[in-house]
């Protein structure tokens, strides 16, 4: 503890400010995560607490912030709306049975991210290539910039004053007949309708509500069936209906963001003692409340949400009694196979992000992180906020980008953050309520601005076009789709390049000895692109009886490139000829003995045969130049 301690003294002023400064742009991004997945803002608020203050004391990058984050947030909405109908199913149906499946897969997330550091998988993040880095903060900044566009709408309102959901229509379910609803098999009137309501033609009372194309339960006063074509359907629920801000709201909102743009803008210049951003913050929420403004702030953007899970605080602290929170989830194997595949992805691109957001603040503080170590960090952070009743998150690039642009350099960064949103969660909620969303959509416009490569459409023209295609790519695919999905499709692009480039650099130079044996001097590395042109040098049929191949300029890299030497040989012999592979490293020998016996029949030994080897690993690198052994 007094080493951690010593660590953070130093920029603890910055580390500080920085800290409450990510904690208030946050908040608006961790509530539209519960809204995302359909659970209770206080459920994201609390995951976001614990897997940032774990992150923070025990991640491999200071000044990485983490949170429950939507890309993560994503991939579990489907599971969540599943399980809650499996919930209704059970013999004892259990209400928001989809929170419950929600914190088994944060759990089981959090297990598969440590078990990836213990591996040692984050150092795989090594082998995304720069454009896909560039493509890949171009993509997230646009990302970024399309959420902020959906603050400038607000929720529409249905019959009973809630939030109006989007439904789709799936299966009949009954058919309307002047104005009576009937069963679509029988034919029999089941309910009447007069008006807006439904009667029930038993019980002579209402049961639904008529609105528009939409049928309400009388009750719940939830959407349960949509009404078209002759008939009431059954529904698949879509989110919540928005529409624009018009008038008076929406010129507030403008302002108010432009306002604060320019403060962060403009105030570095005059001074960079204080934090721009928070500074914005505070003289903007300032202005908003003395100035009697009609702005939407933190709590109506919080209360206009809603979800599953729970309800606040003091549910919390009620759900730390374990057996208690986890006595509804079935532990069985029909849950784990539910989970299993949403955790998976869930870990994967919580841990690409995360990676990705770490190279990018080691480049921004020319320092060096641990990816493995940050690995087992978030993972830890995932299985604990499971543990205890919050979601899942992982490293958030917008947030880090703004702590970083704040001075925030340290583990204390990081601390705060959490350490201000559990206060917001305890105490400081009614003054946290008063920020204008206003003042935080503007701080993430500049953090979008800071973060966007603009030097990317500069050198367009002068990078490789195969690498400025992945960057484009990777950059849409990531709007388009998501950040995992980019990643991958970016490094099987930049891999496939850089395999089809080798390929090409496959050459043969032919000379014969005084004896006439013929010489194919290969250059060139050896692999499975390579492996036609390298068969196209050879011609066996008129070769003299004696033949040699020197690899001097060649590697041999995989088992593509052993089985060609071995058919090669088979050729050879078959023809009657004799065939000799000579100046192969002690690397290339060993694949070969390896793989065959026959090659040692074929393979000549000489003192000159060069000592490079085929993969070297960075580990094993001689620490000074003294320990290189001259070729």
């Amino acid at each position: 503890m007094t080493e951690f301690i010593r660590k953070i003294m130093p920029n603890a002023k910055d580390d500080s400010l920085a800290g409450i400064t990510v904690s208030l742009a946050m908040i608006p991004e961790v509530v539209a995560f519960a809204f995302v997945a359909q659970i209770s803002p206080i459920v994201a608020l609390f995951g976001a607490f614990v897997v940032g203050i774990v992150s923070a004391i025990f991640g491999g990058r200071p000044g990485l912030i983490s949170g429950a984050a939507g890309a993560v947030a994503v991939i579990f909405v489907n599971m969540i709306q599943e399980g809650h109908a499996k919930g209704l199913l059970f013999d004892t149906p259990v209400e928001n049975m989809g929170y419950f499946y929600l914190l088994a897969a944060v759990v089981l997330m959090g297990g598969i991210q440590v078990l990836a550091g213990i591996l040692k998988l984050g150092k795989l993040v090594r082998l995304i290539p720069h454009p896909v880095m560039m493509g890949f903060v171009n993509g997230l900044a646009v990302v970024i910039f399309i959420a902020q566009l959906g603050m400038f709408k607000e929720n529409k309102k249905d019959i009973f004053g809630q939030n109006m959901r989007k439904t789709e229509s799936k299966e009949l379910v009954y058919k309307i007949a002047d104005n009576e609803v009937q069963d679509i098999v029988s034919g029999a009137a089941l309910f009447s309708v007069k008006g807006n309501s439904i009667i029930n033609n038993k019980t002579n009372q209402e049961v639904f509500v008529k609105s528009d194309t939409q049928v309400f339960d009388a009750k719940t006063k939830k959407v349960v069936y949509n009404i078209e074509n002759g008939g009431f359907y059954s529904v698949k629920d879509s989110g919540v209906v928005k529409s624009a801000l018009q008038g008076t709201k929406l010129y507030t909102m403008v302002g108010l963001v432009l306002l604060t743009m320019l403060i962060i803008w403009l105030l570095p210049k005059l001074t960079t003692k204080v934090p721009a951003a928070l500074t914005a913050i505070l003289i903007v929420t300032f202005v908003s409340i003395f100035g009697g403004m009609e702005s939407i702030n933190v709590g109506d953007f919080i209360r206009d949400g809603g979800g599953a899970g729970l309800n606040g605080f003091d549910e919390i602290s009620k759900k730390m009694n374990l057996a208690e929170l986890w006595s509804n989830l079935p532990f069985n194997l029909d849950t784990l196979k539910f989970i299993a595949p949403y955790a998976f992805l869930a870990a994967s691109v919580g841990l690409i992000e995360t990676l990705m957001t770490m190279n990018l603040v080691d480049e921004l503080t020319e320092t060096r992180g641990n990816g493995n170590k940050e690995c087992v960090a978030q993972g830890a952070g995932n299985m604990l906020s499971g543990l205890f009743g919050g979601t899942g998150g992982c490293g958030m690039i917008g947030q880090t980008v703004i702590n970083i642009n704040a001075g925030g350099r340290g583990r204390l960064s990081g601390v705060m953050m959490a350490v201000t949103l559990l206060i917001f969660i305890l105490f400081a909620d009614k003054y946290i309520e008063q920020v204008p969303i206003a003042a935080l959509v503007g701080v993430m416009f500049m953090m979008v601005i800071d973060t966007f490569a603009w030097s990317s459409f500069r050198i367009m023209n002068k990078i490789p076009k195969s690498d400025a295609i992945v960057l484009i790519i990777v950059s849409a695919v990531t709007v388009i789709f998501d950040l995992a999905i980019a990643v991958f499709v970016g490094v099987i692009i930049s891999a496939l390049v850089f395999a089809w480039e080798n390929a090409k650099k496959i050459r043969a130079r032919k000379r014969f000895k005084e004896d006439g044996t013929k010489i194919y001097e290969i250059w060139g590395p050896l692999f499975f692109g390579s492996i036609q042109a390298f068969n196209s040098k050879f011609d066996v049929k008129n070769d003299p009886d004696h033949v040699e191949i020197d690899f001097v300029e060649s590697r041999v890299s995989d088992h593509s490139a052993l089985e060609a030497i071995f058919t090669l040989v088979e050729k050879y012999e078959a023809a009657g000829k004799s065939i000799k592979l000579k100046h192969l490293s002690k690397d290339c020998k060993a694949l070969l003995y390896k793989a065959s016996p026959k090659f040692r029949e074929v393979v000549i030994e000489a003192i000159d045969d060069p000592r490079y080897h085929l993969a070297a690993n960075p580990e094993e690198f001689p620490k000074s130049l003294s320990e290189y052994k001259l070729l």
